[in-house]
């Protein structure tokens, strides 16, 4: 099946047409938003295959669609309705920065390709095997019950498809593996992945819990939202747009959010940038450790994402941190991504660090035709 896989992510636009079964790419476009509307943008890309002569998405028969927050109630694939969307639209106070532009996604290619079925896949189905000691919050446990709050879990379309691929290259059995996955980019998470599935993460009710990110905050003590609404002089609303946007990284370093940025004033001396790093790091590093209790010990250690993939310095701070639990990193093979040795970081014999492309298209491809196969709306 020929599918457009569209990516909306909350700083970047990304597609790419995919036939699932050879694997063969075209169409593929990325683009950072740099303040630009998922509207604006999805309307050039629409209009360039619109024109005479254009064959860039011929022949696709589906349009698969990454939505980050689906809920309780869509653990897979689902062929998108406007009662499906409802939903969506429901809960895209949980995550304000994906909800709504994945959804004017679905809108703007309906509306361009209203005969081609349209399927959303969920970055949190991934995580709907977490048992509940490690999805409950401890709340009163009706809040849970009536209001559905609790953790999560995001990124799941880029966990599932690191994991699987770190197994079959370090050759690892799928059915007793125990690999980290860290998730580096604009937006930042950590899965515990045992034997294929997840059973703990760093993102919970919403995508701003966890780990430090370009512009979001991470854990938080909650104690503070009602001294940061008095300093600011703002409201709950004001302060959770100040965590989701003006924090992280950018709060941190006062400069940018952009890692790529901070790596280099770091080089000249900038101690806003420096800060920003050391924080990013050890806050990655232990956390990454704490997963490694429900995993039970470790195979391997994967770094994905803008970040993951192509930070060395991240990466050797990170690892650096790790070192008692027996992580080690190559400086060679470091400095150039693994690119000789199949992403391996790690010296020879000692617990393997890898990274992987991450690759969400093709795995938003692969689970729209798989949902098509066997149609079921949730």
């Amino acid at each position: 099946m020929r599918v457009l896989a569209l990516n909306c992510g909350s700083s970047s636009l990304r597609c790419a047409v995919i036939d699932t079964e050879s694997g063969q790419r075209t169409a593929e476009r990325h683009e950072e938003l740099g303040g630009r509307s998922h509207e604006a943008v999805l309307r050039e890309w629409i209009h360039a295959w619109s024109n005479p002569g254009c064959d860039e998405i011929a022949g696709i028969e589906a349009v698969g669609h990454r939505v980050v927050h689906g809920g309780e109630s869509f653990q897979n694939a689902a062929i998108v309705t406007e009662e499906s969307l409802g939903r969506l639209k429901a809960l895209s106070p949980l995550a304000p920065l994906h909800n709504p532009a994945n959804i004017a996604g679905i809108r703007a290619m309906g509306a361009a390709f209203p005969s081609l079925p349209q399927v959303a896949v969920f970055d949190t189905a991934f995580h709907h095997s977490l048992p509940p000691h490690a999805y409950l919050y401890a709340l009163p446990y009706d809040l849970y019950e009536a209001h559905g709050i609790r953790r999560y879990g995001f990124h799941g379309i880029s966990h599932r498809s690191a994991a699987q691929t770190a197994e079959k290259r370090l050759g690892l059995d799928g059915r007793e593996s125990r690999i980290l996955v860290a998730h580096l980019g604009s937006g930042c998470s950590a899965s515990a992945v045992r034997n294929g599935r997840s059973i703990d993460t760093t993102m919970g009710a919403t995508p701003l819990e966890g780990l430090v990110m370009g512009t979001r905050s991470g854990d938080l003590d909650p104690g503070l939202f009602a001294p940061i609404a008095e300093a600011r002089e703002t409201d709950l609303e004001g302060v959770t747009d100040l965590l989701n946007r003006d924090s992280g990284l950018l709060g941190l370093s006062g400069l940018s959010g952009d890692m790529r940025e901070l790596e280099a004033a770091a080089l000249q001396g900038h101690a806003g940038a420096l800060r920003a790093i050391e924080v990013f790091t050890y806050r990655l590093a232990r956390t990454l450790a704490s997963l490694v209790v429900p995993l039970g010990g470790l195979d391997g250690l994967v770094f994905t994402g803008g970040i993951g993939e192509n930070s060395a310095e991240i990466r050797k701070r990170t690892v650096d941190w790790l070192m008692p639990l027996g992580l080690a990193i190559d400086a060679d093979r470091n400095a150039v991504h693994g690119a000789q040795d199949r992403g391996l970081l790690s010296p020879d014999g000692q617990i393997p660090v890898v990274t992987v492309a991450s690759d969400e298209e093709a795995a938003i491809a692969e689970e729209t035709a798989q949902a098509l196969a066997s149609p079921g709306v949730a």
